[in-house]
C-alpha cells in the first residue's frame, strides 16, 4: 500500500480509538447487528424498470454481521447478502462522493463499516432515470455534522456506484442493512437512507480514496 494512504489510514484509525476506547478500524469493533433480521416488502405504485414484471422493495434490517477484519488490498470476499451489508473488507475505503465506473464491493463495505450508506445500481445498457433518482436521493440526504466539522469534508457519508453483480436494478445498503427495488421509488429510498445511516461500528467521515483518480491496482477478474 502505498506509504501515503497508509498514514491516512493510520490517522483516521487512531481518532476512530479513542473515539471508540478500545476497538480500532479492524480490531475487533462491535460488529453491530445480531439478528434475526427483519425484512419489509412493500410495492409502490410504479412502473417496474426493464427487464422486471412487477414494482417490489424489499428492506432487510438488523442483518447479522460476523465479522469486520481487514483482507489484503485486492484480495477477494464472499459476502452473504447482495447487496453486501457488512463483512471482512480492505484497509482502504472509497471517498463519499458519486461515482460512474464501479466501486469494489470489497472497499464499499469499508464505507459501510464507518457509518455510509452506499447506493448501487446495474444497468445492462444506459439507464439515466435510474442514475437521476439515486442522484436526487443522494443530493437531498441530510448533511451529516461529523462530516461537516471539518470545513472540508463530504457533505454526507454516501457512496453512489454501478454495481454489476447486484441482483436487482437498484440497490442500496448501510451496515446491517440492505435495500433492493425492481422500480423507482425514491421516497422509499430516501426514507431508507435516513433510518440506517450512521449505523456502522465506526463512526468516521475521513474521506478515502477516489476510485476514479486513483483506481486500485488490482489484476482483472
Amino acid at each position: 500500500m502505498p506509504s501515503h494512504l497508509f498514514s491516512r489510514d493510520a490517522l483516521a484509525c487512531a481518532l476512530v480509538f479513542v473515539s471508540l476506547g478500545s476497538a480500532g478500524c479492524g480490531e475487533d469493533p462491535p460488529l453491530g447487528p445480531t439478528g434475526p433480521a427483519e425484512t419489509e416488502v412493500l410495492t409502490p405504485d410504479a412502473p417496474p424498470l426493464p427487464g422486471e414484471t412487477e414494482c417490489r422493495v424489499v428492506k432487510t434490517t438488523n442483518i447479522p454481521v460476523a465479522s469486520a477484519n481487514h483482507v489484503e488490498l485486492c484480495a477477494d470476499v464472499t459476502y452473504e447478502t447482495n447487496p453486501p451489508s457488512g463483512g471482512d473488507h480492505w484497509g482502504q475505503w472509497a471517498a463519499f462522493k458519486k461515482y460512474t465506473t464501479p466501486v469494489p464491493r470489497e472497499m464499499y463495505v469499508h464505507d459501510l463499516e464507518h457509518g455510509a450508506v452506499v447506493l448501487s445500481y446495474r444497468c445492462e445498457d444506459a439507464c439515466p432515470e435510474v442514475v437521476a433518482a439515486l442522484e436526487k436521493v443522494f443530493d437531498e440526504a441530510a448533511a451529516d455534522p461529523l462530516c461537516l466539522s471539518g470545513g472540508a469534508g463530504p457533505k454526507a457519508r454516501l457512496v453512489l456506484t454501478p454495481d454489476a453483480e447486484l441482483e436487482a436494478p437498484i440497490a442500496a445498503a448501510a451496515w446491517g442493512a440492505t435495500y433492493t427495488a425492481t422500480c423507482i421509488d425514491t421516497a422509499s429510498l430516501a426514507a431508507f437512507v435516513s433510518e440506517v445511516y450512521g449505523k456502522g461500528p465506526e463512526a468516521t467521515c475521513f474521506d478515502g480514496v477516489d476510485v476514479e483518480a486513483a483506481p486500485p491496482d488490482c489484476p482483472a477478474k
